[in-house]
């Protein structure tokens, strides 16, 4: 077994799409509408299945926000350059939403190097230095 996919609802799928695309260097991988189901979903990665897992962004029509929870954690994603990373967010920030939560620095305890941002719809990723 593995992971095929995480889905999160967004509120704006194109607004989301431009943020994962241009500031995390994700591709789009395929696009689904679904208008009788009130609903579209856009699969994003730094691969396709199987080799890679995918991001699912699934926008229901006519909801334009979400309550995050208490148990939604993070993403996390690898990088050869967090604090490159982070900049990439900071430059997009302006027109697609996001921030940088926590700059680039090693995890408290030990040396990996990770950043914190979060995406136009406040879920949190971490940036994390591989390589």
């Amino acid at each position: 077994m593995h992971i095929l996919h995480t889905m999160l609802r967004v509120g704006n799928l194109q607004r989301s799409v431009d943020f994962y695309t241009q500031a995390l260097g994700m591709t789009l991988l395929r696009t689904v509408q679904r208008p009788e189901q009130r609903y579209d979903l856009a699969y994003l990665g730094y691969g396709a299945n199987p080799e890679h897992a995918e991001l699912e962004l699934t926008y229901n029509y006519g909801v334009d926000r979400y309550e995050l929870g208490t148990a939604y954690g993070h993403l996390a994603i690898g990088t050869p350059d967090v604090a490159a990373a982070c900049e990439a967010v900071r430059r997009q920030s302006a027109a697609l939403g996001g921030a940088v939560t926590r700059e680039a620095g090693p995890v408290q305890g030990g040396s990996t190097v990770i950043a914190f941002v979060t995406d136009p719809d406040g879920y949190k990723i971490e940036l994390i230095q591989r390589g």
